[in-house]
């Protein structure tokens, strides 16, 4: 029996149950995107960040900001290849890291990061800083399933930059 030939009620029923699980499955990223759970697939933001960065940090994406300090320069300005670190959240258990490929101006940047949409790298994804201080520490994401900035605001620490502290190389 093709799609056409069902039933009316039963093709309306389908696409009910798709429409209805849709949300929670397009909210799933690196430390579950909105769903308040994490992904548990095998890209990672962390492990991505650390690849595609010059930040060798490990363990859980909010957990960097505590172990850069004294290892690299933390801040509240981007820069290019700098890692944008997520504090953990309802929204975000694990938080999620970012790394700043380019600056749009004082309050806006493109990142690269991986598993904010599950199982996917994003390329060039707008950030937009929306804190009363223009410091940081509370951002808005792009987010692709809609084509519009998400509605969502992240808490973040800031940028773990890329130089060591006082300049020095290991």
């Amino acid at each position: 029996m093709s799609a056409a030939d069902r039933p009316l009620f039963f093709r309306n029923h389908l696409l009910r149950k798709t429409l209805c699980c849709l949300p929670a499955l397009l909210l799933a990223g690196c430390g579950g995107g909105g769903t308040g759970r994490s992904w548990q697939g095998s890209l990672q933001c962390a492990p991505w960040a650390r690849e595609h960065s010059s930040i060798a940090l490990r363990g859980a994406a909010a957990s960097w900001w505590r172990s850069a300090d004294g290892q690299y320069v933390r801040g509240p300005r981007p820069a290019p290849g700098a890692v944008l670190v997520f504090r953990s959240s309802s929204r975000l258990p694990d938080g999620h890291v970012s790394v700043v490929r380019s600056i749009r101006g004082t309050r806006a940047i493109l990142v690269d990061q991986a598993n904010w949409n599950p199982g996917r790298v994003d390329h060039d994804v707008p950030v937009v800083d929306v804190s009363p201080r223009n410091d940081w520490t509370r951002v808005r994401v792009w987010w692709s399933p809609t084509g519009s900035m998400g509605r969502t605001v992240y808490p973040t620490y800031g940028f773990i930059l890329p130089g060591r502290p006082g300049g020095w190389i290991s």
